[in-house]
């Protein structure tokens, strides 16, 4: 039997009255893929991200998550299969909560501690996770009390808790300074390496932020698909000019991809 793709968006289209967010995107990431969505603002990057995490269904067309058509399943039970991490979460989680509950709250799906009772087995895999992100000496500190950088890698654990099949990573580098955004992209080559992470996914308006190790890209314009498929055929200088509207040279260097205006 077929594995399902982990995404797989045919035609979705979404609209908010004469607006047009997306339009017709036909999209699918298969397990073990690691994708960068690109784009310029309002391409229609976090409205894609809306609805691979079953926060918004489409206007038209069909899209599955996980193998679940959007429509016909209960997205309260296929969310906790999906690790999230985006700048609309970070800001409801209470500044005054330690680390630790802010990894250990994603399994149950909350933000802040309510009655919810936590085992050793949660305790030792929000170490385990904020261990693995370089975090693990911030487990006692107030989330609030933390640099910008320190965050993002918080909320990268807490959305690796739920030991999720999909994990979508909205803009995690925006914000942070050069020394914090190196830092980032190396924890997230590391993950991008790992056999047993999830199918990936990870919008970014930079190129430099993209991680070794990152297989495919999607770039949107406007709503529709400029480009898909794997990273060395797609994140070239036609299709990146294509995308942000001006003429743009495009280099690699070990792994790492850089951008600036055509001479």
């Amino acid at each position: 039997m077929a594995v399902a793709a982990a995404l797989d968006l045919r035609a979705v289209s979404v609209r908010r009255g004469e607006t047009t967010l997306l339009d017709r995107v036909d999209w699918a990431v298969e397990e073990g893929e690691r994708w960068v969505v690109l784009g310029p603002n309002g391409a229609g990057k976090t409205t894609v991200l809306q609805v691979a995490s079953t926060q918004l269904h489409p206007t038209s067309g069909r899209a599955w998550v996980l193998g679940e058509r959007l429509g016909k399943v209960d997205v309260f039970e296929l969310r906790p299969r999906i690790g999230l991490a985006s700048a609309a979460l970070a800001d409801r989680l209470p500044p005054d909560e330690s680390v630790i509950d802010v990894v250990r709250t994603a399994a149950y799906a909350v933000v802040g501690r309510w009655h919810e009772r936590y085992d050793s087995s949660d305790d030792s895999r929000a170490h385990a996770l904020l261990v693995a992100l370089g975090a693990d000496q911030l487990a006692r500190r107030r989330y609030g009390t933390l640099s910008e950088g320190e965050r993002k890698r918080v909320q990268i654990a807490r959305a690796l808790m739920v030991d999720p099949e999909l994990l979508l990573l909205d803009e995690p580098a925006a914000g942070l300074d050069l020394a914090g955004r190196e830092e980032l992209v190396a924890r997230l080559a590391g993950l991008a390496a790992d056999p047993y992470a999830p199918a990936l996914v990870l919008v970014t308006h930079h190129v430099e932020e993209i991680p070794p190790g990152f297989t495919h890209a999607l770039l949107l314009r406007a709503g529709r698909v400029v480009a898909a498929g794997p990273i060395e055929d797609v994140v070239d200088a036609e299709a990146l000019s294509a995308t942000f509207g001006l003429p743009l040279d495009v280099h690699r260097h070990r792994d790492r991809f850089a951008a600036r205006l055509a001479d």
